[in-house]
């Protein structure tokens, strides 16, 4: 994880070079599209229930008990597109409660990537600033960028997967990870297990990848950046949504469903808490 420290392109932010070991997962193979996050975004899934007059599942009464965002105030694709495009604008707690409907929905658990694992998938046993190497002259070939994205994203899976078959992982938007964005120390001396920084504040939370808004060096597999407040700058609200960052339109997510589902105690790691919950305004 992290970058050498003699690399030209490091940012000031990143992990210093280091061995980490994560438990076993698997991960969306592209970004969750607005087709998959609008059967949670707006009721969707259980409207065409209810519109085909069908009986309520147990998943049916677990997945609708949890709570859905308000209504967005603006089109949230920004007339960028929709069928096979990125979700994007949403926060990370509207990013972990789609991921704690999608499980009560399906029956397994699912969960946002921590930085580490997040990390491990893109690189894919690599060690090169990339997955497909060092050459930024590439990056053309394999990802939605600043130069070629015609500032706007593009549909999932049309760039070359990774080694892992999975896509996008450098580019279109950023992805969310479940970590608290802080600044790593000069250097990691002894191997880190299963890392994550547990968020105490709500800025800012690290998000991975890089964007069809930005240069090669943010799409570099070390590169990570901090979410901000002035993300929900042009939200007319008061206060402002939990659910939207309606200046984010570079941001979205993909899910991860790790091989051991973790314990009732440790589940509000990666779930949004019940104080979280609590404080979600009603409609």
């Amino acid at each position: 994880m992290g970058s050498p420290t003699d690399d030209t392109n490091r940012g000031p932010d990143e992990w210093p070079a280091h061995q980490v070991q994560v438990s076993d997962f698997w991960m969306g193979k592209h970004e969750l599209t607005w087709d998959l996050y609008e059967l949670w975004m707006l009721n969707i899934d259980r409207d065409n229930r209810v519109y085909r007059k069908l009986e309520e599942t147990k998943s049916d009464s677990l997945s609708d008990a949890v709570t859905k965002p308000t209504a967005p105030y603006t089109d949230m694709t920004f007339g960028m597109g929709k069928s096979g495009y990125p979700a994007i604008c949403m926060t990370q707690l509207s990013a972990k409660m789609y991921c704690m409907w999608l499980s009560a929905r399906t029956g397994r658990f699912y969960r946002l990537p921590t930085e580490a694992e997040w990390e491990y998938a893109c690189k894919a046993g690599t060690k090169t600033a990339y997955h497909f190497g060092d050459d930024p002259e590439q990056l053309p070939e394999h990802s939605w960028f600043l130069n070629n994205s015609l500032f706007q994203y593009q549909p999932v899976g049309q760039k070359p997967a990774n080694p892992f078959g999975l896509f996008d992982m450098h580019g279109n938007v950023w992805e969310w990870t479940l970590d608290q964005f802080a600044p790593p120390p000069q250097e990691v001396s002894e191997k880190r297990i299963n890392p994550m920084v547990v968020p105490t504040s709500l800025y800012p939370r690290v998000v991975k990848g890089g964007s069809w808004d930005d240069g090669v060096q943010n799409h570099r597999s070390a590169a990570r950046m901090a979410s901000e407040e002035s993300w929900k700058q042009q939200d007319p609200q008061i206060p402002k949504s939990v659910w939207y960052h309606t200046d984010a339109l570079f941001v979205g997510f993909r899910v991860v469903r790790p091989r051991e589902i973790p314990s009732l105690e440790d589940i509000e790691k990666y779930w949004p808490s019940e104080e979280e919950i609590l404080a979600i305004p009603s409609r």
